[in-house]
């Protein structure tokens, strides 16, 4: 017969049982979070970011930053031909015969006219010799229409033949004054003669120094079979007037038998 304790013994540890059996399925529960507390995520990505933060930056490479040295110079470093004197300043010799060169090169009278000197105009010289007595002189205003004067005048005689040259300024211009690129081509010398043939030279006589400039623009030979027989050199004259200059004689010379 069982007894009522024996009942109450049972349930009670079938109970107990239950109690155990509950206690075991249930999941643990999360550890309360306080207030300011980060969670393991958010501590996880604040340590990533420190990580990140703390890291120093990638310098950049040097083949980046530094760029080659070049071997070619600057412009400003390139010599350069003397040009045009600066506007308020008094030309130098080399400057004023550069600019007369260039007018002479394009056939600008105008300019060609302007560096004149006011009174004694511009003396025009076939060969190396001066002759003060039968050169040809233009005035300013005489200049600036010559090219287009069809009136032959007489320029002396051709060394050699002993014929007189008679040709109209534009005809003399292209035989005795621009025969041959000197603005691109010729070696320059101030107050030195660099061409040298059988005709007399007497510019330091006609021209001296203490008055006078002259720059000289040679060429060795302008057709390689010619040998250097026919060279040419053209010489611009200046007078010093005061700081200023003003051109006063254009001097031809060239190879002569």
């Amino acid at each position: 017969m069982i007894t009522v304790k024996k009942i109450l013994g049972h349930s009670a540890l079938a109970a107990l049982m239950l109690v155990l059996a509950a206690c075991n399925s249930a999941p643990e529960a999360e550890p309360e979070q306080t207030q300011g507390s980060p969670s393991p995520s958010a501590s996880a990505s604040a340590a990533a970011s420190a990580s990140a933060s703390a890291s120093p930056s990638v310098a950049p490479s040097a083949s980046a930053s530094i760029a080659p040295a070049s071997s070619e110079p600057s412009r400003s470093q390139v010599p350069q031909a003397p040009d045009e004197p600066e506007e308020g300043m008094p030309p130098t010799a080399m400057e004023a015969a550069s600019t007369v060169m260039r007018a002479l090169s394009r056939g600008d009278m105008e300019t060609l006219a302007s560096w004149a000197h006011p009174d004694k105009g511009v003396r025009f010289s076939p060969y190396a010799y001066v002759d003060t007595a039968t050169d040809l002189v233009f005035t300013r205003d005489q200049l600036k229409g010559l090219m287009k004067d069809s009136k032959p005048y007489v320029w002396r005689e051709f060394a050699g033949s002993g014929e007189v040259i008679k040709l109209t300024f534009a005809e003399y211009f292209k035989r005795f004054v621009y025969d041959a690129d000197f603005m691109n081509k010729a070696e320059t010398a101030l107050n030195k003669g660099l061409g040298q043939g059988t005709t007399l030279n007497n510019i330091n006589e006609v021209y001296p120094k203490d008055s006078y400039d002259f720059v000289e623009y040679h060429i060795a030979g302008v057709d390689p079979s010619a040998e250097g027989m026919d060279w040419r050199s053209l010489r611009l004259v200046f007078e010093k007037m005061g700081e200023d200059r003003a051109l006063v004689g254009i001097v031809h010379d060239q190879w002569t038998p």
